[in-house]
């Protein structure tokens, strides 16, 4: 595991050293969730979808609902339904 001291600059940014890039196999242009925990900074990164991987998602869940019989009105139903349970509050 490679480890390494970091100086943040006064704009807030960090470099990450080139052998925790190689070793995390981190490109330019990657994206990364921000976590702070317990006086710790986590990153995480993130690997954003496609369009093209969006759409197949999308038309997967689409797909998934209209088998279960949910439709537009399905999610203004529920929470209907659901407002109704808690006496009309929001």
């Amino acid at each position: 595991m490679a480890t390494d001291v970091l100086t943040m600059s006064s704009k807030g940014q960090v470099v990450i050293p080139s052998d925790i890039r190689r070793e995390l196999q981190l490109d330019s242009g990657d994206r990364f969730a921000v976590y702070a925990h317990d006086g710790m900074i986590i990153l995480t990164k993130i690997d954003v979808p496609s369009r093209e991987e969006l759409s197949r998602a999308l038309d997967e869940a689409q797909e998934w609902a209209r088998g279960n019989g949910l439709g537009e009105g399905s999610v203004d139903d529920a929470v209907a339904a659901v407002r109704a349970r808690r006496g009309g509050r929001k």
